[in-house]
């Protein structure tokens, strides 16, 4: 039977059920029969038939994958199809650690772009658009098979990858691109370029009327969209989140609802579990745990219940007015960027929203872990925006925001306008010195 299914984003119910369930007799056949790494994490155990039952076998995570890589290069022993069988090689980020090496076969490339293309267009984008993609080119899932998704709907595609900014503004103005594909980041940088190289150009002036994001967290903050719809003139959609290993994009909000559509049900099978107890969590309205997925169609490198290290909540399963009928989620963190501090489960995102509120800060901020844990208090360093006089007492208004709104004790660093440095690429704001 095929994979994907026509009506993959809208399908639910007993008929989705009975597709994913068609899907995993096959695979599960085929990873016991092919995966050398799940055969020896199962040790011996036979997949259930039933996807309920998922839960008889042990979770998978992003360091066994690192371990089997480096004993089994360059795929490792989870390479379930024949070496002549990798059509492409892709290579992730490494933001989390070491880099790994995905290989896709030419079913799973159409598989990917067809439910990435799926996200983009839920976004906005249609063939009446032309959009510049601004993401890493160079082996980065990020870059190429972004870039194929957007073509899936129709669009004109610009790959301009990351780096030279003021090429890339002078292309916009140009060639009249009305949509851009990139970090929520990104914008923040290219202010800083026409600030300083196109005196007089304001970033409206571009003519940019859509915004493409994903990569990194910050999104779902109501005062971030609406700092950048009022500064460019854009809707801002979060149109781009996935898990490199397992699917570069299979989530993205629509025009009515600003929170991730679950887009990829017919081929990706998702679970919730306790990230600290790994007991699973029933995906329901007001859930919040851990993000497992399995490949329920996946040819080189499947994945069985793989922790991806994201903290999601679940806000509602109700199908949303697009007709959308996937769970609709926030990305709370990763696991690996929260930071306890007495007790409290600090992540980037939630200082991001409490850093938005004021107005003389560029935006940017990073927390700065120069200790091992345990930690009493939150080290936040932040950017005065461009043009801001000293800071007076910023620093203890902000530290009095983020313990009101948080609960968390923070000391707060003003650093001067210009202090970080600016990337198109993901922003790391999680900074640990001592390991």
């Amino acid at each position: 039977m095929a994979a994907l299914r026509p009506d993959g984003e809208t399908a639910g119910g007993a008929e989705l059920a009975r597709h994913q369930q068609a899907l995993w007799q096959d695979q599960s056949a085929y990873v016991a029969a092919n995966s050398a790494f799940y055969r020896q994490l199962w040790a011996g155990r036979r997949p259930p038939k039933d996807l309920r039952d998922l839960p008889e076998l042990p979770l998978s995570d992003k360091a066994q994958l690192r371990v089997s890589q480096a004993a089994h290069k360059p795929f490792g022993n989870y390479l379930a199809a024949p070496r002549h069988a990798v059509a492409r090689l892709h290579r992730t980020s490494g933001t989390t650690g070491q880099a790994m090496n995905l290989a896709m076969s030419a079913r799973d490339c159409d598989i990917t772009e067809a439910v990435g293309g799926r996200c983009q267009a839920a976004a906005g984008l249609n063939r009446d658009h032309t959009v510049v993609h601004c993401l890493n080119y160079r082996m980065w899932m990020g870059g190429l098979t972004d870039h194929l998704t957007l073509e899936r709907t129709g669009a004109t595609v610009v790959p301009f990858g990351v780096g030279d900014s003021e090429l890339l503004i002078r292309t916009i103005q140009d060639i009249g691109i009305t949509a851009i594909s990139c970090t929520p980041s990104y914008p923040a940088v290219l202010e800083r370029v026409l600030s300083e190289r196109f005196p007089g150009l304001a970033p409206r002036d571009l003519g940019l009327r859509l915004g493409l994001f994903g990569g990194e967290p910050g999104l779902d903050d109501e005062a971030l969209r609406q700092r950048i719809r009022d500064v460019w003139g854009l809707e801002p959609r979060n149109a781009n989140y996935g898990v490199s290993d397992v699917f570069c994009n299979f989530a993205a909000q629509c025009e009515h609802d600003s929170r991730l559509h679950f887009m990829a049900a017919d081929v990706l099978y998702p679970e919730l579990i306790d990230p600290d107890s790994e007991t699973p969590l029933a995906i329901g309205d007001g859930q919040q745990g851990e993000l497992v997925l399995t490949h329920l169609a996946r040819d080189c490198q499947p994945l069985v219940r793989f922790r991806t290290g994201d903290i999601i909540a679940v806000d509602t399963t109700e199908p949303c007015r697009c007709g959308r009928t996937g769970p609709r989620f926030r990305v709370v963190g990763r696991s690996d960027d929260m930071v306890v501090v007495r007790g409290l489960n600090m992540f980037p995102t939630m200082i991001a929203s409490v850093l938005t509120q004021f107005a003389e800060l560029s935006g940017d901020y990073r927390i700065v872990l120069e200790t091992k844990p345990p930690y009493d208090v939150l080290p936040v360093h932040v950017e005065l925006a461009t043009g801001q006089p000293g800071a007076g007492d910023l620093g203890e208004r902000i530290a009095a925001r983020l313990k009101s709104d948080l609960g968390a004790s923070a000391r707060v660093t003003i650093k001067p306008a210009g202090t970080f440095p600016v990337t198109a690429g993901k922003t790391q704001r999680v900074i640990r010195t001592q390991q």
